[in-house]
């Protein structure tokens, strides 16, 4: 009788276990679709409102400077996809290091306490890492900003003269960059150390040295889950708040000079600076940009995966 009753039984389970899937994957579209008509709804007066009343909102944000909303928005937006992609670029290097390092080359032992550090980083706030960033690295850096001005600054980015203290786009790049660093080495990490045993010990049979080994076995294994590693390192750069408020000094401007002051803002920094003194128009238009800055993380997010499918099937 046992016997008849487990296979009902194990179907009555899978049934259960089934809806309670469907159900949290349902749950998650619920959540998206009702982040995405709230920013809608309270973004709709400063965009489809009174544009007099927009206008003279903006103005009183920007000191009469800019009174439309997407010459508000625009220099926002630059300033948070340059941060953000300067702190990818210099992350994902360093990060593929370490990551190779600790999965590679590293004695067990010190891949162990290696990997502690990792996790252990990826734990710590924002608000830690822009205190450490506001009150150490900005005196500290600026010597090297002005030896850079110095020496490259015939190079547009690094035209001088570097802003002392250092409240610019490169101090705070650096910043993002130490605080992504440890979820994508953490990422890769993991998966450079899933690369079957027997692909590399084919690639070292067939004469290869280990880098050699870890460029035609390792990296090609793990690089879509890099992609996505990096990706994720962006999306919290995108949307980093309380460091950037930190630590730059703000500006409205598309200028991509890295060492002077008062040249960007990123939308989340600037919502946080805003919020507090706006009025109900006003919290109207710091919503429409955190609408903004919604669809262009949504797009970095659906950009991604079309990279990593494409990356999977090779």
């Amino acid at each position: 009788m046992s016997s008849l009753t487990k296979p009902v039984s194990g179907k009555r389970f899978d049934t259960v276990f089934r809806g309670i899937v469907y159900a949290c994957g349902i749950l998650i579209l619920v959540v998206l679709a009702a982040v995405t008509v709230f920013l809608f709804v309270r973004a709709w007066p400063a965009i489809g409102g009174n544009h007099e009343d927009v206008a003279d909102t903006i103005g009183k944000f920007t000191g009469g400077k800019i009174t439309s909303f997407w010459g508000y928005v625009g220099p926002l937006l630059f300033g948070t996809v340059l941060v953000a992609a300067i702190a990818l670029v210099v992350a994902f290097f360093v990060s593929m290091g370490i990551a190779l390092f600790i999965s590679h080359y590293a004695p067990k032992k010190l891949a162990t306490v290696l990997n502690y550090i990792v996790d252990l980083l990826a734990a710590i706030p924002s608000v830690i890492y822009g205190l450490w960033g506001g009150l150490v690295l900005v005196p500290a850096i600026y010597p090297f900003w002005n030896w850079v001005a110095q020496y490259l600054g015939w190079i547009p980015i690094f035209a001088g003269p570097a802003a002392n203290p250092a409240r610019t786009v490169a101090s705070v790049s650096v910043v993002l960059a130490i605080m992504i660093l440890p979820i994508i080495t953490s990422i890769s990490r993991d998966i450079f150390q899933q690369t079957p045993r027997l692909l590399q010990e084919a690639a070292l049979g067939l004469g290869a040295t280990k880098w050699e080994m870890i460029k035609l076995a390792v990296i090609p294994f793990g690089k879509s889950g890099v992609i996505s590693a990096s990706m994720l390192g962006l999306g919290r750069a995108l949307g980093e708040t309380m460091a950037v408020l930190m630590i730059l000094s703000p500006g409205l401007t598309y200028s991509v000079q890295l060492l002077k002051a008062s040249q960007n803002q990123t939308i989340a920094a600037n919502i946080a600076a805003q919020y507090p003194e706006a009025n109900g128009l006003g919290v109207s238009v710091l919503i429409a940009t955190g609408l903004v800055l919604f669809v262009l993380t949504f797009l970095v997010n659906l950009l991604a995966r079309k990279i990593t499918q494409k990356a999977s099937v090779k």
